[in-house]
């Protein structure tokens, strides 16, 4: 009888080990493609309740209030660590995140997602679109699709445009903007310092991602659609501030270094706000004809 039991725990026990083996296996975070992806950088208060915590280049943003705070984005898996660091350099408690945004589902914003849900118990919201993609890793991508790139999230809540996002008094709008994924989305909120209000976008520019025909998407049938609603969409959009998933979008190194004073009037840039929409017009203009 012990014998058997042995055997039977030593069985279970390799069939445990194997299957989280197996599961941690099917989950492979492709190469950065810049060292910016995962370089630290030094968190700052952008304007009034909402700060820079993210890396070098991928931006992650955090909005505080008195009843918790929201974390959008989130970079490389390996940046959980940088993220909660730079939270409790501000002052802040990182247990005291309670939503977590994502511009889009991809690797590089949605890396760390995962664990840091884990970590706070915090309210995971996604666009409806994006849905499928974050429970499944991003192995249903229709550009980087096959296997799982970060770890699966499944949403606690699926957002469509123009829902409300609420917490103590901050109200953010998210914003439908697919093409880059299915459920790409921005953000607009307003927030207060102690001499004014500040409109703020943040921006998920729609940058195009796939060599191939638009006409040979299977996966994304309406892509092509999708990028152009989003362009004309994201030209009349009223900000003060504007900023996006990459600091390199919207030229944070520019306009910001490491120990400057507080200066939320820096990015205040509708001019780059509307060349860089310009450019991707172009892009997606050529590609339409090229197809």
């Amino acid at each position: 009888m012990l014998k058997f039991l042995s055997l039977s725990i030593i069985f279970i026990t390799i069939f445990l080990l194997t299957s989280f083996s197996s599961t941690a296996q099917k989950v492979k975070e492709p190469k950065a493609l810049s060292p910016e992806w995962s370089k630290p950088y030094q968190p700052f208060r952008i304007a009034g309740n909402l700060y820079y915590v993210g890396t070098y280049d991928l931006a992650c943003y955090l909005i505080t209030t008195k009843q918790g705070h929201i974390l959008i984005n989130t970079g490389l898996a390996s940046s959980a660590a940088q993220i909660k660091a730079n939270i409790e350099t501000l002052g802040f408690k990182f247990s005291d995140l309670k939503i977590l945004l994502t511009t889009q589902a991809h690797y590089d914003h949605m890396g760390a997602m995962a664990a840091i849900k884990k970590m706070t118990d915090a309210q995971m919201m996604v666009d409806e679109k994006d849905a499928a993609v974050s429970a499944d890793g991003g192995s249903s991508d229709y550009a980087f699709g096959g296997t799982s790139s970060f770890e699966p999230v499944k949403a606690d809540r699926l957002l469509h445009n123009n829902d409300t996002i609420q917490l103590g008094n901050m109200q953010l709008v998210m914003l439908h903007h697919p093409g880059h994924t299915k459920g790409s989305c921005s953000f607009l909120f307003t927030v207060k310092d102690e001499k004014r209000s500040y409109r703020v976008l943040i921006a998920n520019m729609p940058t195009i991602v796939i060599e191939k025909k638009f006409a040979d998407i299977s996966a994304y049938p309406d892509i092509a659609e999708d990028y152009a609603y989003t362009l004309h969409a994201m030209k009349n959009i009223p900000f003060d501030i504007w900023l996006a998933s990459h600091a390199s979008q919207f030229k944070l190194h520019d306009k910001h270094k490491p120990g400057d004073t507080y200066n939320p009037d820096i990015f205040i840039d509708k001019q780059g706000y509307d060349a860089a929409l310009s450019d991707l017009q172009r892009q997606y203009d050529k590609k339409m004809k090229d197809d």
